[in-house]
């Protein structure tokens, strides 16, 4: 396929997923899956995407429909959190260099700090490659809803892929005490309780 074709072919899926809350957000995070789990789809097109993959322009599509104008200045939701696991979940294998853990981290981290009732950055800021979580993200148990903390945990229980930046900041955020709610979703995969 020409590049102008392949652009084309991107403008166009590009205009079929433009949300406009973050309902519209989630809904096209899962149409992202299902091109991870199929390999076909309007994320796909343009491409070659084999199915069960997660490749740099599936983290490229979730990072846009994450930050486009219409939810920017707004907390990621639960929904949007959900749809981000499941993507994580389809792939079995990742050609992404680790973007999309990132963005899955971040978008966490900002559901935690926006539901606990603490300032959170335009989504923008807070899920750019280049920002550090650091910079931004709550990093006390003290200041997060042990709920949402619950939640997340939940949420990890049984995935297939272990997100190493997740589980990080998840210890972080309980602290070390609790490091065992964030080991717990490996523990369970691998049955050790």
């Amino acid at each position: 396929m020409s590049a102008s074709t392949a652009k084309l072919s991107a403008e166009s899926s590009s205009s079929v997923l433009q949300p406009s809350c973050r309902q519209t957000a989630a809904h096209a995070l899962t149409i992202v899956r299902d091109g991870v789990i199929t390999g076909e789809g309007p994320t796909t097109k343009g491409r070659i995407h084999f199915s069960r993959a997660l490749d740099a322009d599936d983290a490229a599509w979730c990072a846009r429909l994450l930050t486009v104008t219409a939810v920017d200045h707004q907390p990621v939701s639960r929904a949007e959190i959900e749809a981000l696991f499941e993507i994580s979940d389809a792939a079995a294998e990742r050609s992404d260099e680790g973007r999309f853990d990132d963005l899955l981290a971040k978008a966490v981290a900002h559901l935690a700090a926006s539901e606990s009732g603490l300032p959170v950055p335009p989504r923008t800021v807070a899920l750019s490659p280049d920002t550090d979580i650091e910079s931004w993200a709550p990093t006390r148990a003290t200041n997060i809803d042990t709920k949402v903390l619950e939640w997340i945990a939940s949420q990890m229980r049984g995935k297939r892929h272990s997100n190493h930046r997740l589980a990080a900041l998840v210890a972080t955020l309980v602290g070390a005490a609790a490091l065992p709610l964030a080991q717990l979703p490996g523990m369970l995969d691998m049955g050790l309780i």
